[in-house]
């Protein structure tokens, strides 16, 4: 009669196990293959190809700690703010990119938990686990995203960004910028150099024109 090996199937690990950075990155090279894709595989909703002068309001998600955000908990926040925004003020109504990338890879020694597993296993011997997900490695005071859209709605833009962080661990800080939308350039500064016709406009961002060099580069 011959028996059947046990499944190493199981549930997946709690971020807790991850939250914090405490070795150096690992990313996906040609000696770590087999890496399973990020959850996370859109950047920018809403209307992202919206001029820079139709969104003037620029809302920021600011981490508070040093720790890891999983690939699966940035797609579970950019779905909240999408839901929220597209239900309160229409899907073209505002601009969502998230700014931090999952790049680092996990690993997960997988155990056995079955009648006889100690037989089948090796305990700490070779501990070195196999690629199990991938998270964002997050610096304090470092932006995970931005949303843009008109003044008129920012309390819904402030409400949508605080449920999504019912997503992520540690503190997280919501800030309105003082900037126009995604530009450089604070709002009264923004409006005189357009008046002056100093700027060049750039899809959602806008370069200042240059008054050394060539004219031929920055003719708009």
């Amino acid at each position: 009669r011959l028996l059947r090996k046990p499944s190493v199937d199981m549930g997946r690990r709690p971020a807790r196990c991850y939250r914090y950075i405490k070795n150096k990155p690992y990313i996906r090279s040609r000696f770590c293959r087999g890496v399973p894709d990020s959850k996370l595989k859109i950047y920018d909703v809403g209307r992202k190809r919206a001029d820079v002068d139709d969104f003037p309001l620029a809302v920021h998600l600011v981490c508070d700690e040093k720790e890891h955000l999983s690939s699966e908990a940035l797609e579970a926040a950019r779905i909240v703010i999408n839901k929220y925004m597209t239900t309160k003020c229409g899907k073209d109504s505002f601009h969502l990119r998230i700014r931090v990338h999952p790049w680092n890879v996990l690993r997960i020694n997988k155990m056995l938990s079955c009648a006889g597993a100690d037989r089948l296993q090796t305990g700490m011997r070779g501990a070195f686990g196999k690629p199990f997900g991938k998270v964002a490695r997050l610096a304090i005071g470092q932006v995970v995203m931005s949303v843009r859209s008109r003044d008129g709605i920012q309390g819904h833009v402030c409400e949508a960004i605080r449920r999504a962080t019912f997503k992520f661990p540690g503190r997280m800080k919501i800030f309105v910028s003082k900037k126009w939308g995604f530009t450089d350039l604070f709002r009264d500064e923004y409006l005189k150099l357009k008046a002056e016709g100093k700027l060049k406009m750039s899809g959602v961002h806008a370069k200042r024109l240059k008054e050394h060099g060539p004219l031929f580069k920055d003719v708009v």
